[in-house]
């Protein structure tokens, strides 16, 4: 429940700072200035502090967007950064930069147009024209989902909306009779010989987001597609020539930087790597283009989950218009002829939620804790090119095992109830465990910082701050009896 209501607060708080931002300043500039995304330029691995900083300090006013994430109002400075050529390509610069004075000449601004109207939320399907088409036509003849006569219900009509209700339950085969024990059938014990038992985690069926009833078919279809959408793991080795692990982990950082500026929701992030990998699994790729294919993903990823994607022009302006929108748009199209306009593919956070759910059956930790520091690690992944020879649900089960280990680090963070759920032993775990704790306890080092930083933040509950013990005792590792 609670990462489906942080979902809609993100995403409606999206569109509507996007909605504002769209009619407040269009054709002009922002009176305290916005802050701009640093651009990629050279993703070789080379470049020193010393050269970073001297980059900053010659950095220059970036045109501004429609599209401004934060802005301080009472503030004339705004922060801004070196921007990418198309003939090179460098680490995302300091976010620490020398302003302009006050009395400095400004370059003329052009701004993007705002968003088109149509991606307002107060748009009613029933009212669409007729070129737009139904994204399922079954819908409007469906018998099944009619709409009930009584359209207005007062206070003196509540038992003819009991029984409405009650109606409309029976039709969707919702009903408080179904037996909880019925909803997962798994040839497991639920009583187990050491007393643990399994609790369980679609006995909720009031909210229809939780999809209880069908929650185990969903996760084992998941579990049997994770294979076939995973994307080759030594495509470095064998087919990319001019670009390597440490280019793609600095491509990858500058992207979660995008997606927290424009706030998508994190499994556009996912996505977008899915698609990044995939591609390059069989494409050769040089340095120039890599960035040009890291938006190209995500714009894609965003057309499939966000609810109202930013525009191609907010791509070019991210990269300080280095591509054209000719470009990013032909980019787009062959991702999409090469993946065969195969989008759905399951990642680590597909399964995140389900195990978080999990994890928290015996509340033994706060949720949001567990759940931010699962996702934290879970991103942390992303960055790494050797984590690719892990599938997405061995990901998200080791994340739910470090972070509980991280979060109560005397006891066991395995139990009868995630071997039920995510039908891995800890064991099956250890070596994806150990990898993910290599790079919590090493990444306050690492000179990609997108990640740590976002996670450092109050409303992620500074979970990247958390002391993450040295060594996980050998115990914990040993299986759960069945």
């Amino acid at each position: 429940m609670a990462t489906t209501q942080n979902r809609r607060n993100s995403v409606s708080s999206a569109v509507a700072k996007r909605q504002a931002m769209a009619e407040n300043n269009h054709g002009k500039l922002p009176a305290g200035g916005a802050k701009k995304r640093p651009a990629l330029t050279n993703i070789s691995n080379h470049t020193t502090a010393s050269a970073r900083n001297s980059l900053s300090h010659s950095s220059k006013l970036a045109p501004c967007t429609s599209k401004v994430v934060s802005i301080k109002k009472n503030n004339s400075n705004a922060a801004s950064s070196v921007l990418p050529t198309s003939s090179s390509f460098v680490k995302p610069i300091s976010k620490t930069v020398s302003l302009p004075r006050s009395d400095a000449a400004v370059p003329k601004i052009t701004a993007i147009p705002p968003l088109p109207s149509t991606c307002s939320m107060d748009i009613s399907p029933s009212h669409s024209d007729g070129s737009l088409v139904s994204m399922d036509e079954t819908m409007s003849t469906s018998n099944s989902l009619r709409s009930p006569d009584v359209e207005y219900i007062d206070d003196n009509q509540t038992a003819a909306f009991d029984s409405i209700e009650k109606k409309a339950f029976s039709t969707l085969y919702i009903s408080e009779d179904v037996k909880a024990a019925d909803i997962c059938k798994r040839d497991v014990l639920v009583d187990m010989e050491s007393g643990d038992k399994i609790a369980n985690i679609d006995n909720n069926l009031v909210d229809p987001q939780l999809c209880a009833t069908m929650a185990c078919d969903i996760y084992k279809h998941l579990r049997a597609t994770e294979v076939k959408k995973r994307p080759s793991t030594d495509f470095m080795e064998k087919v990319q020539k001019d670009i390597n692990a440490s280019m793609r982990a600095i491509l990858i950082d500058w992207l979660v930087e995008v997606a927290e500026e424009y706030r998508l929701v994190p499994d556009t992030l996912y996505l977008t790597v899915n698609y990044i990998d995939r591609y390059l699994s069989g494409n050769l790729m040089d340095r120039q283009r890599l960035q040009l294919l890291g938006v190209a993903c995500m714009m894609i990823a965003s057309k499939y989950e966000e609810i109202c994607a930013p525009q191609v022009e907010e791509f070019c302006y991210i990269t300080d218009n280095t591509y054209f929108k000719e470009e990013v748009l032909q980019m787009e199209s062959t991702v999409l002829n090469y993946l065969k306009f195969e989008m759905t593919a399951p990642t680590a956070k597909c399964f995140l939620r389900r195990f978080v759910r999990a994890a928290q059956g015996l509340n033994e930790v706060l949720s949001l804790q567990l759940e931010h520091l699962a996702s934290y690690i879970a991103e942390l992944s992303l960055l790494e090119y050797n984590m690719l020879c892990y599938a997405p649900s061995v990901i998200a089960a080791s994340a739910i095992f470090l972070a509980k280990y991280i979060l109560l680090p005397s006891k066991k963070p395995w139990n009868s109830t995630l071997r039920h759920y995510t039908l891995y032993q800890p064991s099956d775990l250890r070596d994806c465990v150990m990898a993910l704790h290599s790079l919590c306890c090493n990444n306050n080092n690492s000179s990609l910082p997108a990640i740590r930083e976002k996670y450092s933040q109050h409303k992620y509950k500074f979970v990247a701050k958390k002391y993450c013990p040295p060594t996980i005792p050998v115990e914990f590792f040993q299986n759960i009896s069945c």
